[in-house]
This record gives structure tokens, C-alpha cells and sequence, in this order.
């Protein structure tokens, strides 16, 4: 697989780890009573939204005329346990934001593993390096929001 074949690649393999974000903090946001949590479950729906837009863009303009548009089939089964814990624990808002942040613990390695990469293009390694910072603040405020619900 040539070079810019395989930066495409990691591209779409990202975009489809921020779709099943994306799909998971939506399924998520409808499962919690907590104003706070929503808010931060659908800013984090938009936030996915517009890095994979970005990271589509960038895929385009590697030479990728049909970037990822979805999630991947893990993904999906993430979501649909994320639906089966919900459902049983009776909406219980810790362990939705446990689940949240599992599928954020996959998401900050994906990019980790998207920037140990050799010879990214700099704009490339730019832009997910720029995600990156911000996946793993949105990692630790799910974390820390699940850490402040286990002591109430």
C-alpha cells in the first residue's frame, strides 16, 4: 500500500472512531436526567461533527474521493451496550458515563496511534495532533464527571 494510500486509511479509520463518538454521546445524551452531562454529551456530538467534517476534508484533499461518512460495526455494538446498560440500570448516570468514557478511553487511542505514524504529512500530523488535545479533554471531563457521581 503506497504512502498516501495508508494516510488515507488512518484518516478514514479516524473519522469512523469520531462518528461512533459522535452516536454514542447522542444515544448517551437521551439516556440522562443530569442538565449538566447533556450539555456536555451534545457539545461533544457537535464537537465530533466538525473534526470528522475536518478530517474528511483532509482525506479529500489526500486524494480520497469518498471519505468515511459512518461508524464502524464496533462501534455500533459500543452504542447498542451503551442502550442494554442504560435501559437496565433504570438510566443510571454513572455507568452511561463509564461506558462514555471507555469509548473515550478507544478514541484517545486511536489518535495516539494515528500520531505515532511515520511520515505524516505536517499538515496531517497538525490537525490530528490539534484533535487529539481536545479528544483527551473531553476524555477527562467524562472521567472526572463518572468519578464525581461515584462518591455522591
Amino acid at each position: 500500500m503506497s504512502t498516501n494510500s495508508q494516510h488515507i486509511a488512518l484518516l478514514n479509520d479516524l473519522i469512523q472512531t469520531l462518528k461512533d463518538g459522535q452516536a454514542g454521546f447522542k444515544a448517551a445524551a437521551d439516556d440522562v436526567d443530569s442538565h449538566e452531562i447533556r450539555t456536555l454529551f451534545n457539545t461533544l456530538v457537535l464537537q465530533r461533527s466538525k473534526f470528522a467534517g475536518a478530517l474528511q476534508a483532509l482525506a479529500q484533499s489526500q486524494g480520497e474521493s469518498q471519505p468515511e461518512t459512518g461508524g464502524s460495526v464496533s462501534g455500533a455494538l459500543h452504542r447498542g451496550w451503551i442502550d442494554l446498560k442504560a435501559a437496565l440500570t433504570s438510566k443510571d448516570e454513572h455507568a452511561i458515563l463509564a461506558e462514555c468514557e471507555r469509548g473515550e478511553d478507544s478514541a484517545v487511542a486511536h489518535y495516539r496511534e494515528a500520531l505515532d505514524s511515520e511520515d505524516l504529512p505536517s499538515n496531517v500530523r497538525e490537525i490530528i495532533a490539534d484533535q487529539f488535545v481536545e479528544i483527551k479533554e473531553a476524555h477527562d471531563k467524562v472521567r472526572d464527571l463518572r468519578d464525581a457521581l461515584a462518591v455522591k
